[in-house]
């Protein structure tokens, strides 16, 4: 097996482009037109973006949830190995990355590039059991390669609610704010609160700072942006509201879309489009119930099973588009498994320098795939799905093995007890059955065994990428 690493040397020298790395927050497959074209929000910028670039039609997040996932992002390496094995931090949690493990903006500055975070973190900040905020948040996002860091500590239904500027608060949550429920959707748990803070506010304010961010960078720089949104609570601007079929989850998806677009609008009017490689995903699937399937008619996760923290497709498959002029066919479509921690080695393949042992243990380069080369087989041997309450899933070319019954997250009860007769775990060819409607488990048991052992053999081993 070809390299991606030999792949992309034998056609290139190293190159430093400009890397932009948008993640939506719970923004589901089948939310874009591009993938379902009867979605009922519009996403008029990341279609068009899909058409200037590569579209992945098999990618997904390391877990089907949002810190996990970010984990995976900056570091390469499935969250589960981590402290953290299951679940997500709060807003008050210390932080989960390792002082001395190498993150991917870590990377990119020892080769020379400016680093910078706008978004959301939710990765934990401090060393304390509880977070202090009127202390320096270290370790934090300075701490983990950035030069630069604003956003917000957790998720926007997650106290407290303040913004977070490099190592501090910009401003002590003094205040208090009550929970609020109003419909699914329009929710916050009760907490702290500093002065002037709005909700509805995150998002502009988000995207503002990522436009200006990209204005006063020099190249080559490093944007690393974790949208809040189409997270709850579903607050969609006056501008937004009304403008989808699917209520306020739609319009929230659709100014979603709007910030994204502007973030490229950004970039082409500095002229760095050809310099600069964009990559748009999302952290998880959609949290999009069956009663809004049916009262909006408007299919999130499109025909997947599942949803946000389930070990189905629907919690993990994902959108994953991206673009660099010049470098990227337009309009190209990729149908091999790649997984968002994916781009450790891909950054690495980039600059063209050996990963350490240590570091992006599940991470392989996916830069053969976005240039359009043939490396002859699969980049990744399997992929590791992993559950909101810790339940494992194991993917190898057409075979997917969930490793119990029950979905790990919210459709359904975590690890169902089977019945007598009833089999163990689940087993689902995805290539024809992608919905996962037609349980093989009993009927092909030695690929079952197969998927286990690898399954146990990447637990064992540490890693799943080869030294």
């Amino acid at each position: 097996m070809a390299s991606g690493l030999s792949a992309a040397r034998a056609v290139a020298a190293p190159v430093q482009p400009n890397i932009v790395y948008i993640l939506a927050d719970d923004l589901g497959y089948g939310d874009l037109h591009c993938y379902n074209p009867a979605s009922k929000a519009p996403t008029p910028h990341l279609d068009r973006f899909a058409s200037q670039g590569v579209r992945f039609t098999d990618a997904h997040s390391p877990s089907s949830v949002c810190t996990p996932t970010r984990y995976g992002i900056l570091t390469g390496r499935y969250c589960w190995r981590s402290r953290l094995k299951k679940g997500v931090l709060d807003g008050y949690s210390p932080a989960l990355i390792e002082r001395n493990r190498l993150t991917v903006p870590a990377l990119l500055k020892q080769h020379g590039y400016a680093t910078a975070g706008v978004g959301k973190w939710h990765l934990g900040l401090g060393s304390e059991d509880k977070t202090d905020y009127s202390k320096p948040l270290r370790p934090g996002p300075l701490d983990y390669g950035f030069d630069s860091y604003f956003g917000i500590p957790a998720s926007l239904d997650m106290p407290p609610y303040l913004w977070l500027e490099n190592d501090r608060a910009a401003a002590q949550p003094t205040g208090h704010i009550d929970r609020i429920r109003r419909d699914r959707g329009i929710f916050w748990r009760e907490g702290a609160i500093a002065p002037g803070f709005k909700h509805e506010d995150v998002l502009p304010a988000l995207t503002k700072r990522a436009c200006d961010t990209i204005r006063a960078a020099e190249r080559p720089f490093f944007l690393y942006l974790p949208l809040s949104s189409p997270h709850t609570p579903w607050l969609p601007g006056p501008a937004f509201q009304h403008n989808s079929a699917a209520g306020p989850y739609g319009d929230f998806v659709t100014q979603t879309d709007d910030a994204i677009g502007q973030v490229l609008r950004t970039i082409d009017e500095r002229n760095l489009s050809r310099d600069t490689l964009v990559i748009v995903a999302s952290d998880n699937g959609a949290h999009w119930l069956p009663e809004e399937i049916e009262r909006w008619g408007h299919r999130a996760n499109d025909g997947l099973r599942g949803q946000k923290a389930d070990a189905w497709e629907g919690g993990h498959r994902i959108p994953f588009l991206a673009r660099w002029p010049g470098k990227i066919h337009p309009g190209t479509m990729v149908d091999e498994t790649i997984c968002l921690t994916d781009l450790m080695a891909t950054v690495a393949d980039l600059l063209h320098v050996p990963l350490p042992a240590d570091a992006g243990e599940d991470s392989f380069s996916i830069l053969p795939l976005l240039l359009g080369l043939d490396v002859g087989n699969p980049i990744r041997e399997a992929t590791v799905h992993h559950s909101k309450d810790g339940l494992f899933a194991i993917r190898q070319a057409a075979w997917k093995l969930v490793d119990g019954r029950g979905s790990g997250g919210f459709s359904e009860p975590a690890f169902y007890q089977p019945k007598a007769g009833e089999p163990e775990g689940e087993l689902y060819h995805v290539l024809a059955d992608p919905a996962e409607k037609n349980n093989l488990f009993l009927q092909r048991p030695e690929i079952a065994r197969q998927l286990k052992a690898l399954l146990e053999k990447y637990k064992a081993d540490g890693r799943s990428r080869p030294l």
